[in-house]
Order: C-alpha cells, then structure tokens, then sequence
C-alpha cells in the first residue's frame, strides 16, 4: 500500500495520524498491523510504542472498539505494554459501549504484570470505575491506593458526586490537603446533580479559583432548577469570558424551560459574538424551532449544519426531522429522514408521530411497518403515535387491532397514554359506550387526559348525559382544570342551554377556575409574533382590527355563518361575532396575511384545540386570499387549501 512508508517510519507516521484530524479506516490499521507483524523484531520490547499507537487509534467508534483486540496481538508477539498502554485502554474502555466488561480484563493484565502501585493507572481505574457507575470498585480501588494525590481525590469526589453521595464527597473535599479548580468544580457539579442548588451557589462563591468550568458548571445547575433568571445573571456577568459550552447551556436552559423565544434570541447573540454554533447549539435550536413553528429560523439551521459541514448523526438527524414535522413542513423532514444512513428507534418514532399529526394515517402504518422490516423493535412511544395517527385518521379497526397486538406480538405494556389514544379513537368515532368501557376495565385508575378524551367525544357528538358522568369523574380528579367547565359549557351552549352554561360559569368562579387562553404564534422575517386572545398589545393591533374587520364582511359574504360551540354566554350575534373574531388563531393568520407577500403560506402554532367556527372560516379565508394555511394545533396538523382543510373536518 502506497499510503504506508517504511518501517522506519512506523512510529511517527502512527503519531502523526493520531495528531491530525484524519480518522483512519479499518483496512488502513490493518495493514499497518501486518507490517509490524511482518518487518519489525518481535523480541525487540521498543516496538511498544508501536503498539500503544496502533492500540490509540482503534479506538475510536468505527472500529467497533477493537482495542483488545490489538492489545492480545501485541502480548501474542512477545511485546511487553507498558503504563501507556494501560493509560490507552483504560481510557477506551471507559469510553467503549461494553467498557465494564473491558475494564476488568484490563484491571486484571494491571494487577498481573505489576502495576498495581503506579498512581497514575490506580487513578486510571479508579475515574473508569466510576463512570461505569461501579462505586464499590472505585472506592476499592481509592481506599488501596498507598498514596493519593489531588487527582485522585477528585476522581473519588467526581464518583461520589455521580453516584449521589454528595455528604461523603463533600467530606472528602474538606479532608484533601490540596484543593485545584478540579476539586471546586467537582462539588459544584456534585451540589448542582442532587438539587441542592443554594450549596452548590455557596461552593461557587467561596472558590478561590474560579474557571470557566466553575462558571459553566453553575450556570447549568441554576439552568436544570429552573432559576432561569439567576442563571441569566451569571451569565452575563461572565462578560467576553463564553466558550460554546456557555452558550449551549444558556440556550438549552431556556429550551428546557419553554422559553423558546428566549433561546432563539441568545442564539442571535451568540452569532454576534462569533462563537461556533456546535451539534449541541443546533439540537437546541431545533427544539425550539419545533415548538414556535418557526419554520424560516429551522430552515437557516439545516443550512448552516450543511455549510458548517456538521456532523449528521441519529440525534441531529431526528432533530431536524422533528423540526420540520412539528413546523408544518412532512415532505423535507421525511427527505432527511431517508437520507440518514442509521435510524434509531427515535428517528422512526418522529416519523410515526408526525404523519399521525398531519392526518397520514395510513401512511403513519407504512412507516412502523418498515420499521419493523428494518429490525428496529417499536417501543411505547411508537405505540402512541401510531394509535393516535389511527385516532386522527378515523383507522378503527387498525387502532384496535394494533392495541390488542401490543402485549403479544410486540412485548409492549400498554400504558395509560395509550388508554388514552384509544379512549380518542373510539369516543372520535362515535363509539362512547365502548369507549366508556375501555375505561372501566383499565387495569390502572384513568387520569384527567382519559376521562377528557372521552368529554371531547360527547362534546363533538352531542351526548349531554354521559357528559355529566364523565364530569363528576373530571371534577374528582382535577376541580381546577378549566377546559372541563368550557367543553360541558360547549355542549349546553350548542343546544341552548343556557342556564346550564350559566351553572358553569358560577362554578367556575366559586372554585377559583380560569380558562387556559388561547394563544397563538406566526413567524414573520425571522420573528416570531405571539397572539393572546382577547389580548390588544400588539404593536400592529390596530391595522390587524381593521383587517379583521375587512374579512368578517367578506366571510359574510360567502355565507359564513357563525359557529355556536365557540361561545359561552347567551349574547346577542353581534357580541358573538367579536368574541370568536379574537381567537388567537385568526388574529395570528390575519397578520399573516397583512405581514407577506402574496402567495406566500402562512403558518400558525396554536397552544389549543382550533374552535370548529375558526376552522370554517379559515377554510374560507384560504380560498379568499389563495393562501396556503397551516394550523398546528394542540393535537394535529390542519393544512387549509382552496376552502378545504386536510383534516376532512375530522379533529
């Protein structure tokens, strides 16, 4: 082979392939091994070097970990390893999938060859010991050593830390008679893990020595408890001082939240700065991106992944394929979703779920079915979007069937969510008293989503009585939940009852109870606009109310008439007409329509289910105006086209 020089030459070459970037293929290492099996004096014990360059570079994840593989060659042509060696392996093993296993064949080789008493590979194992999660054999391993310097007492309070014993690391940490930036930040981390933030603050001021790990390692802490704000001052209080790994935290804190907006911003921020966006800022973005809807903002990620020539593993992968799902856009996420060359089961399950949500449900089948051609075993969360792609799709004898098979076929226990799913696919279609059955012989108690999947379906069928008993059982559950009081309110008002939506209301006011509101965000050049409704703040409420007003006359026009179910109170039309005129979706879509350019589709993200006078009249709005309309709702997709909606006014 031309790329291989002399023997010679072996050594620095092996090095100088370790030092670049170039990661070297199998075949590569292959024959580099049979040219020191073949040219190099097996006796000579200064090969080792050889051998623990050999050994480094197989380690990496394409070579299926063959590092002991390498090692049992080395001993097999009478080459003695050395510290290095085991330093090299040691680390591989940690690092290696199966390295608990690996681990103990090397502690074992450690303890035959007389190495039992060097510090460096007694910390070795010790730092291995304890990322496999084996504390006993780490503390073995600490108690045993004749002589601990302060890395390995870090090691020992890093253990500790992992493992939840944070009063013995922390009474490590007072006994060390040596304490660098490590030992600090190896509390800190320990204090951030158990929850016990206001000590983890306390370790942070008081270190003498603090670093960019100590910042970084306090700011996540306040990030994962939630104290947004606090870490937000730390933050910024760190000046010019950010690394990448700031900035991620600070994003990923915001995304972890919900404060999706937020996490958008300091991302623009980050770009000011200059600092390079890694797979860890772009996985963020994108789940924040998911959950605005903001489809511009994801695209220009998928863009600047391709220029920056990140690398497009099963995590990135799925990310992006759960960002284009969930903003509307299934033909570019299942185009990337193709072109990743392995899918995990998480990947499938984007794929599943977000067919279901835009009413594929057949397709949705297709999916799982090649799925399971491709040896990749469904688990709940498959389960739960099939069935609910079987729910949004009207596929009952699909959904029952699936359901029945779950246990049997495909060793998955049903869980309550998937209860759930049926109770919706049966009270959906109309079949309340089998759905109603389903509930009485779960073999767990039903929660507030069941029993008000079931109150969804009396309400789109008109079933008052059971209604009620579904109700009682909601009350129990959860008296403060307020969309139970609107959907029984909806079912009276539909059928002019109104001294029963009155009864309602008080009961509403007596416990204290407050309706959810409707909130609604569109992406517009990059931003994203969020609508309340009812809420007037908007900067552009005014143009927005004019326009409003414009296409109410032109609905009226096309025969629009006004839904009932939307509105609580026994009002007089006008009165009726404005209070549906400010759900948030119709405010978000008329912005829409005012804010770009003609033909352009609009898409809108909506915290609730879409009223069914909304959805009408979006319908007519998109014929109107020859718009393309999207409307993610709370449950589904509805991608309005001429007058028509791809739900078939099924939802």
């Amino acid at each position: 082979m031309k790329l291989i020089p002399k023997v010679r030459d072996l050594t620095s070459f092996l090095t100088n392939l370790h030092k670049s970037n170039i990661k070297p293929k199998l075949e590569l290492l292959q024959q580099i091994h049979a040219q020191i099996l073949t040219n190099i004096d097996i006796q000579s014990n200064s090969t080792s070097s050889l051998w623990n360059l050999l050994i480094r570079a197989s380690t990496e994840p394409s070579f299926n970990q063959q590092f002991l593989g390498f090692y049992k060659a080395m001993l097999a042509q009478n080459v003695s390893p050395d510290k290095t060696t085991f330093s090299v392996l040691l680390r591989a093993a940690s690092a290696s999938a199966n390295g608990a296993t690996s681990g103990e064949v090397v502690h074992c080789q450690i303890l035959k060859l007389g190495f039992e008493f060097d510090l460096i590979l007694q910390t070795g194992l010790l730092d291995f010991y304890a990322k496999a999660g084996a504390l006993e054999s780490a503390h073995l391993v600490f108690t045993e050593m004749p002589e601990r310097d302060v890395v390995a007492n870090n090691a020992m309070i890093a253990a500790l830390g992992k493992n939840g014993n944070v009063g013995d690391a922390r009474k490590l940490f007072d006994e060390m008679p040596e304490r660098n930036s490590s030992s600090w930040n190896s509390m800190i981390t320990a204090y951030c893990k158990s929850g016990d933030i206001a000590s983890a603050r306390l370790t942070f001021d008081f270190n003498p020595v603090k670093d960019l790990v100590s910042w970084n390692a306090i700011i996540d802490g306040y990030c994962k408890s939630g104290q947004l704000m606090v870490a937000r001052e730390l933050f910024d209080r760190m000046g010019d001082a950010k690394n990448a790994v700031t900035w991620n935290t600070m994003i990923s804190g915001y995304v972890q939240c919900t404060e999706f907006g937020k996490a958008v911003t300091t991302f623009q921020q980050m770009q000011a700065t200059n600092t390079k966006p890694t797979e860890v800022t772009m996985i963020s973005l994108l789940s924040a991106c998911a959950h605005l809807g903001a489809l511009d903002m994801g695209k220009w990620i998928h863009a600047y992944i391709r220029r920056g020539n990140l690398k497009l593993d099963v995590v990135l992968g799925n990310a992006l394929v759960d960002m284009y799902c969930k903003c509307g856009n299934i033909e570019t996420a299942l185009d990337i979703f193709h072109e990743l060359p392995t899918k995990n089961v998480y990947c499938w399950n984007s794929v599943v779920i977000g067919l279901g949500m835009h009413g594929f449900g057949d397709e949705a089948i297709d999916a799982f079915v090649k799925m399971e051609r491709n040896g990749v075993k469904p688990d709940g969360v498959t389960f739960v979007g099939l069935l609910s792609a079987c729910s949004h799709s009207g596929l009952y004898y699909e959904g029952r069937r699936y359901f029945s098979e779950m246990v049997g076929t495909y060793g998955v226990e049903p869980g309550i969510e998937h209860y759930g799913c049926m109770v919706d696919l049966l009270g959906r279609g109309g079949f309340l008293e089998e759905a109603l059955e389903l509930i009485r012989t779960m073999p767990m108690s039903p929660n507030n989503v069941v029993w008000g999947s079931l109150l969804r379906a009396c309400q789109i069928h008109k079933d008052t009585e059971m209604s009620k008993q579904v109700m009682d059982h909601l009350l129990m559950l959860d008296p403060n939940d307020g969309a139970n009081y609107v959907f029984l309110s909806n079912i009276y008002a539909s059928l002019n009852r109104w001294n029963d939506v009155a009864t309602c209301r008080r009961l509403m006011i007596e416990n204290g109870v407050c309706k959810t509101p409707g909130c609604s965000s569109i992406e517009v050049d990059n931003n994203v606009h969020e609508f309340i409704a009812g809420d007037t703040s908007h900067p552009h409420f005014a143009r927005i109310n004019v326009f409003l007003d414009e296409i109410a006359k032109k609905l009226r026009v096309l025969g629009h008439e006004l839904g009932m179910d939307s509105v609580l109170h026994d009002i007089d039309e006008e009165e009726k007409e404005s209070a549906v005129r400010y759900h948030s979706e119709r405010i978000a879509v008329a912005y829409g329509l005012m804010s770009t350019p003609r033909g352009k589709p609009i898409r809108v993200v909506k915290n609730l289910r879409a009223c069914t006078d909304c959805h009408a009249a979006i319908k007519l709005i998109s014929k109107l105006f020859s718009r393309e309309i999207t409307v993610r709702d709370r449950s589904r997709f509805h991608h309005f086209r001429d007058g028509k909606c791809s739900c078939k006014d099924y939802w």
